[in-house]
């Protein structure tokens, strides 16, 4: 089925049954479960059914969330729903963006944060004082369905990179980075309170108006 929005847009809506998380990010997994929650959607995971995770060739955070999505899609027969997300730093000229993740890559493959929020550290160190501190979160969502239809959402939240790093709550980049007006970090944030403003908050609000 199909609704035109408020704008005269038409989107396909979401029928009942299952709906894969197109992620093997367990924290992904579980902010886009806690998010999903409430609206009684049976979701299970693209690991949990064995389907790998494609490279992501994209060039744009939609481009590589269309990309997982649609991967999955394919793979499992079901509506996909794929995260791309990322830290962009102002001084930084917008990285790591897309590269968030690749940032955090050791020399084994695996992936350590901590590492990645050195990395952007040291980096803007380098770009100076002068470069300021202002960093934006933005996550694209997209949902697939099988016969190749597609919608995409993307949400931002504006804030400030910290550093230390300070709490142990969130994943990712959470620790260094303090949405604006907010005097903590979202490592630092309850995840209710964090749901209520973050990026990928804010793309599912828009999903969530669009297809449920």
């Amino acid at each position: 089925m199909t609704e035109r929005d408020s704008h005269g847009l038409l989107h396909r809506k979401l029928g009942p049954g299952k709906l894969v998380i197109a992620s093997h990010n367990k924290g992904k997994l579980r902010e886009i479960g806690e998010l999903l929650a409430p609206y009684g959607i049976d979701t299970v995971s693209a690991g949990a059914l064995g389907v790998p995770e494609p490279e992501e060739t994209g060039t744009s955070f939609v481009a590589n969330a269309e990309l997982k999505a649609r991967f999955s899609a394919d793979l499992t027969g079901l509506p996909a729903l794929a995260d791309d997300s990322g830290l962009c730093v102002e001084a930084l000229g917008g990285e790591p963006g897309i590269f968030s993740a690749r940032w955090a890559e050791l020399e084994d493959g695996s992936r350590d944060f901590m590492e990645g929020m050195r990395r952007v550290h040291a980096r803007m160190q380098e770009a100076g004082e002068g470069a300021g501190h202002d960093a934006h979160f933005v996550c694209a969502l997209a949902l697939a369905w099988p016969d190749g239809h597609i919608e995409s959402f993307e949400g931002r939240v504006d804030g400030i990179i910290t550093w230390p790093p300070r709490g142990n709550r969130g994943f990712g980049y959470d620790p260094i980075f303090q949405p604006l007006g907010h005097g903590i970090s979202f490592g630092e944030m309850e995840p209710k309170a964090k749901h209520a403003m973050s990026h990928r908050a804010d793309a599912f609000a828009k999903l969530v108006s669009a297809v449920f």
